[in-house]
Order: structure tokens, then sequence, then C-alpha cells
């Protein structure tokens, strides 16, 4: 007899140092319970080290097991720059990984947002990131490898995670509008833990183009994975529409 799983529960794999959790809250739909589990504290400077250490395979393992028991839909990976510092391949070898340990489907940021690129149509995309100019190229290569054109990469270059957290509604709104060029389809900004889902509303309608975000891809990309349908925007059970 196969395994059941339950398709109202999504497991997140979070970084030890995750803040916004709240954000995935916001997103899903009342009847879709979110069950977070945290990786071990790396003490690595931020960067692209740090991001593959993020990433250590057994310790994604040893995550994904306190997960396995209840089944979830899906598992959503909630680090965005160590979903992306390894370029296609180094994302579809999280996913792998969080998958041997009993997991239906794994998604990640960044493979969320090359799904809805994709589905959007877009082909030219502007970046804002709040990290150093080598994991922000990071991002920028792994799209050009994906088949689209960054047209823009605004860094803030923040070395401590908690800059990263504080950043206020005025520092991400310029960074997006930074990453707003003449040329630019749609506008992402990266990582789980930069706050943008209260904003995604009053930016999308400040730019003009489709403004995507780390947290709003990655769960937008487990409700779809877990059998929802988004309507509108919004999340909303699959068949109730």
């Amino acid at each position: 007899m196969g395994t059941t799983w339950f398709p109202k529960r999504i497991g997140v794999i979070v970084p030890f140092d995750m803040a916004l959790d709240r954000e995935y809250w916001q997103i899903v739909p009342e009847d879709v319970s979110l069950h977070v589990t945290r990786l071990p504290i790396v003490e690595l400077p931020y960067g692209p080290e740090h991001a593959r250490r993020v990433a250590d395979a057994d310790d994604l393992v040893a995550a994904a097991r306190t997960l396995e028991r209840i089944s979830p839909a899906v598992v959503a990976f909630g680090c965005t720059s160590a979903s992306f510092v390894d370029g296609l391949a180094g994302e579809a070898a999280v996913r792998e990984v969080i998958e041997s340990a009993g997991i239906r489907e794994a998604v990640t940021p960044s493979g969320a947002l090359v799904d809805e690129l994709r589905r959007l149509g877009v082909r030219r995309v502007g970046l804002g990131t709040p990290y150093d100019e080598p994991l922000g190229q990071a991002l920028a290569d792994l799209l050009a490898e994906a088949g689209f054109e960054p047209v823009s990469l605004v860094n803030l270059a923040y070395t401590d995670e908690e800059d990263v957290v504080a950043a206020s509604a005025d520092v991400v709104i310029d960074l997006a509008d930074r990453a707003r060029t003449p040329d630019a389809e749609a506008v992402f900004l990266a990582c789980t833990n930069l706050p943008t889902v209260p904003l995604l509303p009053r930016l999308r309608e400040r730019l003009g183009v489709p403004v995507l975000t780390a947290n709003q891809v990655l769960i937008e990309a487990a409700l779809r994975s877990a059998g929802q349908t988004l309507v509108g925007g919004d999340p909303v059970a699959a068949g109730t529409a």
C-alpha cells in the first residue's frame, strides 16, 4: 500500500536564522498548515560558502526526516542563496537530497522562480538582493543558465543576516526601484529573510510589472505541488474557485 500524502500539510525547512516565518502564513489559505523545522547553526560569514554549508546534505536529510512522519504533500526549502549558489545542478541536488528522506516532492526558491518566470512568459528580469556581489552574481548566473536575461543586479551588500531582516519598507522599495530598469519585464527580490510579502501589492502597482519575491514564489510553488490553485493572486483550495 502506498504512502498517503496530506495535501493540506506543507513542510518547510529553513536556516537557523530564518526570522520571517510569518510571511509564509500570510500566503497560505486558512485550511493549509505549515510545519517548519530549522537547520543547524552555520558559523561562517554570510556569502557563497555560508550558502553551501546551509545546504549540507546530511543536515537536509535530518531535517526532512523530522517532517516525513506527518506525510506532507510537499516540503519547501526556505533558503534562496543555498538553492542557487551552485547553479541549476545545485538546485536539483537540494531537491533530490530532501526527497531521498521519503518526501514526495521538494521545492526551492530558485526552482520556483524559474518556473514562475516561465509561467509568466518573462525573459528579461531585474534582480534586487541583500547579498554581496559574488552571491548576487550567482543568482544572475543561474537565471542565465535557465535561459533568462538578467537585465539588472542590485546588491545591498549586507554581510549580517540581522541587517537583512531589519530592512525597512523604504529600503525594500528603493531596491525594487533600482532593479526595475526600462527593459525589465519582471523584478525579483531575493532572500527569504528580506521583508517583502506585505509590500507586494504596492510594489506591483508602483513598478507596473510583475514583482516576485523569494517567500512568495516558494510557497506558491508548494501550494501548486500540494494540489492547491491560486486564483486572482490568492491561494484557494483546488476545486473551490
